[in-house]
């Protein structure tokens, strides 16, 4: 029980590493907010998770801001105050060369990604400096820290991430507050599975070729799990992780070269 009596809100947190984050922050005694586009769906999880009142789910759009803040906003009002904040959701979008990328398709991965973290966390910082005691944990990926054709977009908002964890770090640092970002390699979610024959194509392969390429980048040669994710995103949500902050942590099986 690591997590008792603490609140987590978890953007992106009805499938894949969100949801698995989820799922292991109840376990360990914490109440849990998510937020999602689909009510349908954020209702069913709701009713898989079967928590009672420690889960809430709340619709709304990652890439509207009112809609990020009204997010946080609930989740205060719920349940008295925000202790964790998750910066799950974000995605890869439309791949193209830079050459040919639309302005379009670039300020969509600014939003699904830099833009979303930066509402969710600017809003809960507020009650976490209130308290002096908090924790924002961004998921960032291996491409934060690498780069490959057709991903810049992607490359660029992960990149971003990254550099907005270490300055948000230094200043509330004294606050009780650790800002950190963990860096996955290739885990296998839903969406990858939706969405991975689409981005292999734009890779000028198959979708088998494509898990190949990225697990061959790595010293474990094989994808990360959801749990290995979630197990470090609980590290950094409990004392345990007080002293980490600043930090972009990898759990891509030693893909990144830092």
């Amino acid at each position: 029980m690591q997590l008792k009596g603490k609140t987590a809100a978890i953007t992106g947190g009805t499938a894949g590493i969100g949801r698995g984050i989820a799922e292991v922050f109840l376990a360990e005694g914490a109440n849990v907010a998510l937020f999602a586009r689909n009510p349908e769906k954020g209702a069913k999880v709701i009713e898989e998770l079967n928590v009672g009142d420690r889960a809430i789910f709340i619709a709304g759009d990652v890439m509207q801001q009112e809609s990020v803040e009204d997010f946080v906003d609930q989740t205060v009002a719920n349940f008295g105050t925000v202790d964790i904040l998750v910066n799950n959701a974000g995605g890869a979008g439309d791949l193209a060369p830079l050459v040919d990328l639309t302005d379009e398709a670039f300020d969509e991965a600014m939003k699904w990604n830099i833009y979303a973290t930066f509402w969710a966390t600017r809003r809960a910082l507020k009650p976490m400096i209130a308290q002096q005691s908090g924790r924002v944990i961004n998921i960032s990926s291996t491409e934060g820290k690498m780069g490959k054709p057709t991903f810049a977009p992607y490359t660029i908002a992960k990149h971003g991430i990254n550099g907005m964890t270490k300055a948000v770090a230094q200043e509330v640092g004294t606050m009780g507050i650790t800002v950190n970002s963990i860096c996955p390699g290739l885990v296998l979610t839903d969406l990858i599975l939706d969405n991975g024959p689409t981005t292999a194509e734009g890779l000028g392969m198959t979708f088998e070729e494509m898990i190949d390429m990225f697990s061959q980048e790595s010293a474990l040669k094989r994808p990360n799990t959801v749990e290995e994710v979630a197990a470090m995103a609980l590290l950094l949500a409990s004392d345990a992780g007080a002293g980490i902050t600043g930090a972009a942590l990898s759990v891509d099986g030693g893909t990144a070269p830092y």
